[in-house]
């Protein structure tokens, strides 16, 4: 039947039953309306198979950008129908297939003008879906049809026709979802079938420059630390961000705005009361207010706080949801709400009695420290107020205490305890300083130290001398997170004249004492952290040398996980690679590393696989593990390292310029480092290499000729790379004059790759000197080199002719025929120009970005839940993406669709 959409607001009757013609159109977009092409593009991307679910709490934008998706789509012209049907609480289903029935009327209608498919007006017989069926598959396009909020469907029956629908119309029906949890379609059979488009709140959330764009939309200036701040706080929710782009509108200082919202605004508030938090059962409610104590939980500790033994399906619910918990990929997982909603049920937790907050607490003490938490177990004891106990946590265990990963507490610091406690006992503001300084806030914790000191003058000689090592303690904490390695240096020697040769006196720890290898592992620690910050890795690698071993020996988990990753990229930087491997595994594995803490120490860990497999001629994994490093590349040293890797990978696929621009911007981070000559160096080979190879051989000879003559701080790297660059020039004799001599009994000392590096060219430059003979031993020793640490790279990118000389090995018999052999086949002489063969284009449906994105990380040895974890997805987004990635590219397993993207040059 025509519609008839008049004042009335009826779209048309069907069989007498009047239609709503506001659930038969997207709603108005609110104004302004800021377009997101990444989404539209993962909409009409998903069109292309049965079902693309846009799932997530309320307030993600789902119904905003499938509005914004049916206004693009219907004003493409004739034959570009898509019916929308807005489903209401209540709809049983005779009532929602009147609006099925209407919207598919109007849609067939307008794809390919065809006579409309025989439509039942209630919920259909079998035999009328059958015909239904029969008469969409036969048309030339799909139909489209929007569904929003198909949550309120509440049996499962009143969809079983639009399943059988997707099922037999030979893929000419089309959904798109929109939907909260608890949706009764058959999800989990889609999404296995590989017939499921996923897009949830980790899509929806906006990014850093749809924030900006937002903002600008509003007429509100920010600056990029503060559009930062506002992605922090809100986790980019669509609804959040509207309502503080509307409150931004005239503020004098915006900014300093950004750094007070949260969820206890009154907007934001009420908007999660309401709309967010009023369908939870109040048992699920109590189960997110109580664990809101902590930053993060385990089913463990939200047993422990609500005294109930089934938080587990509770906890696993609320994250399922998405929105409301994130989850990590550690086993037993923990959770964390997400930042506005802590702020909220931090609020409900400040208005519950004192005695029911410091039970709270007290729950809270006791799990931490039974379960290796300690500094979670002293923050919760101070908010309880338990002085006595808190003060025995920080004496037994200050090494545990120590600010490593920016991994410190995220909620309101403890009120300050009464000035007659900490003058009775001055440890406890120690105790108190050491809180703050693992949360990050130097100033506080500096406040409590002074108080400490001026209480501690009346002390008698035994406890004086005690609460000096504490003190001295806490000082290196302050001077490791205040960035000052002169002060660190200092603090460390203070601690160790201060600490007594035998055990502090420690009774909570049941006997357990703070011990002389506590100390030497905190301070080598310290130390090691402020010479890597410094640039000075050969410093560095030995100060964590000793805090591994002196960590194993006191049995501190966490310090020995923030020595071993770092060792682990040391040792990578100086060519050992089995021992950076096995370390960097090592490390990988601790419990410490699992779940959110201690991200930056994996990221070193990961940086160390990157460099072991870049080394070893594996770009995949090298890719992979630069990926999973991210979070170590804020800091200069380890981000100029990373810089290394992905400059060669650049210039492995004939980026120069990507190259040539990561090495620059890593090296002026450095500029500041007093000891990062070395790494300044390999910084500055690397790009004179990039120069080289692009041709502006001038340029790249003037980068290392100064440099080389003035010989301060390591130079052979430099060296090695201007021999490189007089061979390109033509002038084997300058190069052969330049290239420093790596069989020298100093030159054991060199990092082994620049040692390689510089007796690979010592071959090519005898070969074209005519001297096989000597080409070839000097070969065969770079091979005795290589082999035990399982180099490749130093063979297979070098320069031209190595293939050549490879072969030629081989004829004339070596120790490593095997390898060699490989070698040769693996051999990759450097290109002239763009890759050839076919492109992207050739596909007959290009991967999404997503895809491409997952597709790389498909290089590596990560599983799919390991994938997600790096990606921020959940894991079925994952899989979903993954069979997509199959399905494009014809591959029915992992290893075959990464070599068919590979000779499509996609990867």
């Amino acid at each position: 039947m025509p519609e008839d959409r008049g004042k009335t607001g009826v779209a048309a009757t069907t069989a007498g039953t009047p239609l709503l013609a506001s659930r038969m159109a997207p709603p108005p977009l609110p104004e302004p309306v800021v377009l997101r092409p990444r989404l539209l593009r993962a909409l009409d991307e998903g069109t292309a198979g049965p079902v693309t679910l846009v799932s997530a709490p309320a307030g993600w934008g789902k119904t905003t950008l499938l509005a914004s998706w049916w206004h693009a789509v219907a004003g493409a012209g004739p034959g570009a129908g898509v019916g929308w049907v807005a489903v209401e609480a209540g709809d049983d289903s005779d009532r929602l297939w009147t609006y099925l029935a209407a919207a598919l009327r109007a849609a067939t209608r307008e794809t390919d003008g065809r006579s409309e498919p025989p439509l039942p007006d209630r919920s259909p017989r079998p035999d009328q879906l059958e015909l239904l069926a029969v008469a969409l598959a036969a048309r030339e396009q799909p139909v489209l049809l929007v569904l929003d909020d198909l949550h309120r469907i509440t049996d499962p029956a009143a969809l079983t026709g639009l399943e059988f629908l997707l099922r037999h119309a030979e893929g000419r029906l089309r959904l798109l979802v929109g939907a909260r949890a608890g949706l009764p379609l058959a999800v989990h059979r889609l999404r296995l079938a590989g017939e499921l488009t996923e897009v949830g709140p980790d899509e929806l959330a906006f990014t850093g420059d749809e924030i900006a764009d937002l903002l600008t939309a509003h007429g509100v200036v920010l600056p990029v630390a503060g559009v930062r701040r506002l992605r922090e706080r809100t986790g980019g929710w669509p609804a959040a961000l509207r309502f503080a782009a509307l409150a931004l509108r005239g503020r004098p200082d915006p900014a300093r705005w950004v750094e007070q919202f949260g969820g206890d605004q009154p907007d934001v508030a009420g908007y999660l009361n309401e709309e967010v938090l009023a369908g939870l059962d109040s048992e699920t409610r109590d189960v997110l207010r109580r664990t809101a104590v902590a930053d993060t939980v385990c089913t463990g500790l939200a047993d422990a706080l609500t005294g109930r033994a089934d938080t587990e399906e509770t906890l696993a619910g609320l994250a399922s949801d998405g929105g409301l918990l994130r989850r990590d990929d550690s086993r037993p997982p923990w959770y964390r709400c997400h930042p506005l909603l802590a702020d909220l049920l931090h609020a409900e937790l400040a208005r519950l009695p004192a005695d029911e907050l410091r039970e709270l607490h007290l729950r809270a003490t006791g799990w931490y420290a039974d379960n290796g938490r300690p500094a979670d177990a002293l923050r919760h004891a101070l908010h309880a107020g338990e002085w006595t106990r808190a003060t025995d946590l920080f004496v037994a265990r200050w090494p545990e205490l120590a600010p490593y990963d920016g991994d410190g507490p995220t909620g309101p610091a403890p009120a300050p305890p009464p000035a007659d406690a900490v003058r009775h006992d001055p440890e406890l503001a120690l105790a108190c300083a050491a809180e703050r300084a693992h949360a990050g806030d130097g100033d506080a914790a500096a406040g409590h130290l002074r108080m400490a000191v001026e209480a501690a003058r009346s002390l008698p000689a035994p406890r004086r001398d005690r609460f000096r090592s504490l003190a001295a303690a806490v000082e290196l904490a302050l001077a490791r997170l205040a960035g000052d390695p002169s002060g660190v240096r200092a603090a460390a020697d203070r601690l160790r004249a201060a600490h007594p040769p035998a055990p502090l006196p420690a009774e909570p720890r049941g006997g357990d004492a703070v011990t002389d290898a506590d100390v030497r592992a905190v301070t080598e620690t310290a130390l090691g952290l402020a010479d890597l910050a410094d640039g000075d890795l050969r410093a560095a690698a030995a100060a964590f040398a000793r805090s591994v071993s002196t960590s194993r020996e006191a049995g501190r988990l966490r310090t020995e996980l923030v020595g071993a990753s770092r060792a682990a990229l040391l040792h990578a930087v100086r060519g050992d690679l089995r021992a950076a491997e096995d370390l960097a595994r090592e490390a990988l594995a601790l419990p410490p590393c699992h779940g959110w803490a201690c991200r930056l120490d994996c990221g070193y860990a990961y940086l160390a696989l990157a460099v072991v497999a870049l080394h070893r001629d594996q770009p995949e994994e090298a890719e992979a593990n630069l990926a999973l490093a991210a979070p170590a590349t804020g800091e200069a040293p380890a981000g100029a390292v990373a810089a290394l890797c992905r400059a060669h990978l650049l210039r492995d696929a004939g980026d120069l310029a990507g190259g040539h621009r990561t090495l620059v911007e890593a090296r002026e981070r450095l500029a500041d480092r007093p000891g990062a000559g070395e790494l300044t160096h390999w910084l500055i080979a690397a790009e004179a290499d990039v120069r080289g190879a692009r041709g502006d051989l001038d340029t790249a000879r003037s980068l290392l000729a100064d440099r080389v003559r003035d010989g301060a701080a390591p130079v052979e790297s430099l060296a090695v790379a201007l021999a490189r660059v007089e061979l390109r020039a033509g002038d084997p004799r300058a190069a052969d004059r330049t290239l420093p001599d790596w069989q020298a009994p100093e030159a054991a000392d060199w990092p082994l790759p620049v040692r390689l590096d510089a007796a690979v060219l010592d071959a090519v430059l005898a070969r074209r000197a005519a001297d096989d003979r000597r080409a070839g031993r000097i070969l065969e020793r770079a091979l005795d080199l290589a082999a035990p640490e399982g180099y490749r790279r130093p063979f297979t990118r070098a320069e031209p002719g190595v293939r050549d000389l490879l072969a030629a090995h081989l004829d004339a018999g070596t120790a490593h025929w095997p390898t060699v052999s490989d070698l040769v086949r693996g051999v990759d002489e450097p290109p002239d120009g763009p890759p050839p063969g076919p492109g992207p284009a050739e596909l007959d449906e290009p991967l999404t970005e997503r895809e491409l994105t997952i597709l790389r990380y498909l290089q590596s040895i990560l599983s799919n839940v390991e994938i997600a974890a790096e990606l921020s997805l959940s894991v079925n987004t994952v899989k979903t993406h993954v069979r997509n990635i199959y399905r494009k590219l014809d591959a029915t397993r992992r290893r075959d669709a990464v070599r068919r993207a590979r000779d499509l040059h996609l990867i």
